[in-house]
């Protein structure tokens, strides 16, 4: 099950946060079709976040086929999003990377805009 962390501070609304983290879930394999995603309420518990924008993020999901409600059951994974399983010698390359990005002193926003930068350069034209 997917565990989702908010940032108030992103500028990023908060139910587009938790459909990022879903595609990124489904993209990584951590989550199947058939998988439930969490309640509401869960959500609710471990974000402190109105269960109108969790029911606002799970219907732009539901929207996009990648779940589907399933009245007085839950919510459950349709689709996934990861066209292959996701190289384990490559995640541990990037591991490796980030952590040594890290002990040079960079910080999460300096990495991801390194990152981006060599992920525009690689992936020029391709859809995101």
């Amino acid at each position: 099950m997917v565990a989702y962390r908010i940032d108030r501070h992103s500028g990023v609304a908060t139910y587009v946060q938790i459909v990022q983290q879903t595609r990124q879930a489904l993209r990584m394999g951590l989550l199947q079709p058939g998988d439930r995603l969490p309640t509401a309420r869960e959500v609710v518990e471990a974000t402190a976040i109105n269960p109108n924008t969790v029911l606002k993020a799970y219907r732009e999901l539901e929207r996009e086929g990648l779940v589907e409600a399933r009245r007085g059951l839950g919510t459950f994974v349709r689709r996934s999003l990861g066209t292959a399983q996701v190289d384990s010698a490559l995640r541990a390359d990037l591991e490796t990377w980030a952590e040594r990005a890290r002990t040079c002193g960079l910080d999460r926003d300096d990495v991801a805009a390194l990152f981006t930068a060599v992920l525009d350069r690689h992936f020029q034209g391709e859809p995101s």
